[in-house]
């Protein structure tokens, strides 16, 4: 059985609420909305503005037989929240039926993160000989000096550069807008990138001269560079050298977090830097230093 017309109409102007007001990326805002068109689905004939708290439990009781991950289960419980605290708001329901759901507590892990050793061995054996190859240095020495998100760097335009000062621009979650610092040898890449190889990369097409909403890092067809060659170009240099650990663009976030702190970097500037929302989402790399610490500790005195 499919929605009814005004159920339909419902969850997408929900989704007009999360994306303009609350400011969701389209990547969470996608997520919600399935989450809450199957919560509607499973209602059947039943309203949406009718339930009850009981008929939400009875709801997350049924999807249990799925065996999602505690995390799944706590993104759908936030959607229902979300969602009934829109229609709580826009008066349709007169009490917020969710208000007291409560979300499983997500099991505790520490991100993984590279030494700077391994950093080195990962820059160094980018081919720099092609055009493509020193875009790929270029890329990153740039996550490793600045922490930026993968798909924040493959959204850069010319426009969000300012080399002359050290900074760029970059819009991250929920398009909030921050200033990020590039270090001299991520600047020397990144200018010799724009001066000499990125008019090379495209083959066979002709590349326009740059304004300030063309796109920084491109492809061998001369449009934006895509988050998922950024991935590959990660997975083959890690596979090259054999290093023992599993390497995406975020754990190149996740070192760069790690190694301000452990050289007692203020706990506020990396958590603007990272443009978190809550300090809380910060401090976890304040345990990851902790953990390093120990393990040095235990790996070095003689009475550990």
């Amino acid at each position: 059985m499919g929605l009814s017309t005004d159920s339909k109409q419902t969850l997408e102007d929900f989704k007009t609420y999360i994306i303009v007001e609350k400011n969701f990326s389209k990547h969470t805002a996608k997520a919600y909305c399935s989450d809450v068109l199957s919560f509607l689905l499973w209602l059947g004939d039943d309203l949406c503005e009718d339930v009850t708290f009981a008929k939400i439990r009875e709801y997350l009781h049924f999807i249990q037989k799925f065996h999602y991950k505690k995390s799944t289960i706590a993104r759908k419980i936030a959607s229902l929240r979300t969602f009934y605290k829109y229609l709580y708001r826009e008066k349709k329901i007169e009490n917020n039926p969710a208000l007291n759901l409560s979300a499983p507590k997500r099991p505790k892990s520490l991100p993984k993160f590279l030494t700077p050793d391994e950093v080195e061995r990962i820059l160094n054996n980018i081919k720099i000989e092609t055009p493509s190859g020193y875009r790929n240095r270029a890329i990153l020495e740039l996550l490793w000096a600045t922490g930026m998100r993968v798909s924040e760097l493959a959204g850069l335009n010319f426009g969000d550069l300012n080399l002359e000062n050290n900074e760029i621009r970059v819009f991250g979650k929920g398009a909030k807008e921050r200033i990020i610092l590039v270090s001299n040898r991520a600047k020397t890449y990144l200018e010799r990138y724009i001066e000499s190889a990125r008019a090379l990369i495209p083959k066979g097409y002709r590349l326009e001269e740059p304004t300030e909403s063309s796109p920084v890092f491109i492809n061998n067809t001369g449009y934006r560079l895509q988050t998922k060659t950024i991935r590959n170009v990660i997975n083959e240099v890690v596979e090259k050298i054999d290093l023992p650990k599993r390497v995406t663009p975020h754990v190149f976030r996740h070192s760069f977090a790690t190694h301000l702190i452990e050289n007692g970097a203020d706990l506020r500037v990396v958590q603007e830097l990272l443009g978190h929302a809550s300090i809380s989402n910060t401090q976890i790399y304040t345990h990851i230093s902790a953990q390093h610490l120990k393990e040095v500790y235990n790996e070095t005195h003689p009475r550990a």
